[in-house]
């Protein structure tokens, strides 16, 4: 049963929504939450810094940049004013070293140092963010987002009193996790040092928004529900602080509520279409797990008025919620065919596509998910042959996150593609092989979910071949880490049904009737569960 939490947070979250007031079209009281981070600047352009970081603070780029810029036109002995410009260069750290604008950002730190600080704190803040452009060129950025980290972390206990070097230390910390360790070390120290300023700085935006960003992992989600019910309050005039309660609501389920914050984030969004594309892929995933099939496709329909980036210069989040909308709107439907066929939306040109192979990587799984599922293995295998050479493009760009990722995908294609020429042993082993390796990584921000969980596919395998006792281990395995999935919560009640355990099966089916509630389409999953439970 969805936790009672979830009742009473929309209607909380609709409540704060309502309460900004608008004036033609516009916010009427810009509200950002509450910033002091001390500069040795004017009086003006200290009042104009604050407002800076608040928006920092809420991945709000553009108007921070712009904001930074004019601090170091209106004070032009403001070495931070250039500080600021550089830090909001590197956009964001969870997406690193996608989206970094190192030359920009190198070129802004080179003015601060020949503007020269006045203190010897805003020194340590510039010479320990030239480290993370110091030979960029030439260098790997994990070593150079290492000593930025280090760098921070000895800014700290040299200004212990500095609770913004405190938060931007824990963000960098955070950021730099590798998705692969299962321990959450980075995370759980990073939100370690947050946990105290939630109580002592309630209003700061930074303090919400990096919680939720270090809880945002199944094992440990629960503990971002209280920064997930506070952030959009703090910040509501930032279409990213609408949009991240939502990273803690996907990550437990609560799948409307996660719909009323993309809801909200988007509408804030409008004309920027990096969240807007993000939130929207984000509703579409939400709208599915409630069998809500008309309003996802509605929101992908949308999104293409919606999104509308300047020509070749999209960035990564538009990309891959472009090419992951139509991906899951065929894919968590079970329209094999239609998966076989889907394309690249038209938002983007040719040159944006090109630079995000993981975005198109999404695509080609859909469509060799949906060849192999359809019976054709041959276009299967020409589709894994093109997942095959995005994997070797961005091994070759160094994204070693998004070159396994990919690898995990032909793992996973290849299994069903053995499915489809009748290799059902050797099906099982790759696909159980290949969701023992999806296990290993993680989710990255960008996205809400893996396009089809592998665990998931392997219990649809196993009870392709009627082994039923066998898949409800796996769709439970799946659903324990991506909770109230439709397929996951479907099939384990389905693989329980014809194993003989109706007690599960009822308990299962039980959920996933509760869970759409009357809103749902008319899909085959629901009419079996209602069959189910009308019998004794």
């Amino acid at each position: 049963m969805r936790h009672s939490l979830a009742l009473t947070l929309s209607a909380f979250l609709t409540f704060v929504l309502t309460s900004v007031a608008f004036v033609s079209g516009t916010v009427a009281q810009e509200r950002l939450g509450q910033v002091q981070f001390k500069v040795s600047c004017t009086a003006e352009a200290q009042t104009k810094f604050n407002r800076a970081m608040a928006l920092y603070h809420s991945f709000a780029w553009k108007g921070a940049g712009s904001a930074f810029t004019e601090i170091s036109l209106l004070d032009p002995k403001c070495a931070m004013a250039w500080w600021g410009v550089a830090m909001n260069a590197v956009e964001n750290p969870f997406g690193w070293p996608v989206g970094m604008r190192l030359v920009e950002g190198a070129e802004a730190i080179q003015k601060a140092q020949q503007v020269g600080a006045a203190t010897a704190r805003e020194r340590d803040y510039i010479a320990a963010l030239e480290l993370l452009y110091r030979d960029h060129a030439s260098t790997p950025h994990r070593g150079r987002a290492l000593a930025y980290e280090e760098a921070m972390g000895k800014l700290t206990e040299r200004y212990p009193d500095d609770v913004e070097a405190k938060i931007l230390y824990a963000l960098t910390v955070s950021g730099n996790h590798d998705l692969s360790d299962k321990t959450f070390a980075r995370p759980l120290k990073a939100a370690a040092l947050l946990e105290p300023l939630f109580t002592s700085l309630p209003q700061h935006p930074g303090v919400a928004h990096y919680l939720i960003h270090s809880y945002d992992y199944p094992p440990i989600a629960q503990k971002g529900l209280p920064a997930a019910q506070r952030y959009a309050q703090v910040a509501p005039s930032a279409p990213h602080a609408q949009h991240m309660p939502s990273h803690i609501f996907t990550r437990v389920g609560f799948w409307r509520d996660s719909i009323a914050a993309n809801q909200r984030s988007v509408q804030a969004a409008v004309g920027d279409a990096r969240y807007t594309a993000h939130g929207m892929d984000y509703m579409v995933y939400a709208y599915l797990q409630l069998a809500e099939d008309t309003r996802a496709a509605g929101v992908f329909a949308d999104a293409a008025t919606a999104v509308r980036p300047e020509k070749d210069k999209a960035g990564f989040g538009e990309a891959f919620g472009l090419a992951a909308m139509p991906a899951r709107l065929a894919l968590e439907r079970g329209r094999w065919a239609e998966a076989g066929k889907v394309e690249l939306p038209a938002n983007l040109s040719e040159a944006d596509w090109k630079r995000y192979p993981q975005a198109e990587s999404v695509q080609a799984f859909a469509r060799a998910i949906g060849a192999a599922r359809s019976g054709d293995a041959v276009g299967a295998r020409r589709e894994i042959e093109r997942l095959g050479h995005l994997q070797r493009a961005l091994a070759e760009r160094k994204l070693a996150y998004w070159a396994e990722q990919s690898e995990v995908q032909v793992k996973v294609a290849s299994a069903w593609a053995l499915r489809a020429e009748g290799k059902d042993a050797e099906a099982v082993a790759a696909l159980r092989a290949a969701a023992d390796h999806e296990d290993r990584t993680e989710k990255h921000v960008v996205t809400p979910g893996p396009i089809l969980p592998a665990r998931e596919l392997l219990g649809d395998l196993l009870l392709e071949l009627n082994r039923p006792a066998e898949a409800i281990v796996q769709y439970e395995a799946a659903i324990a880490k991506e909770p109230n999935r439709l397929r996951g919560v479907f099939g384990a009640a389905r693989a329980a049904e014809l194993s003989g355990d109706r007690e599960k099966a009822r308990k299962h089916y039980g959920h996933l009737i509760q869970q759409v509630g009357d809103g749902a389409a008319d899909r085959s999953e629901l009419r079996q569960a209602k069959a189910f439970m009308g019998t004794r």
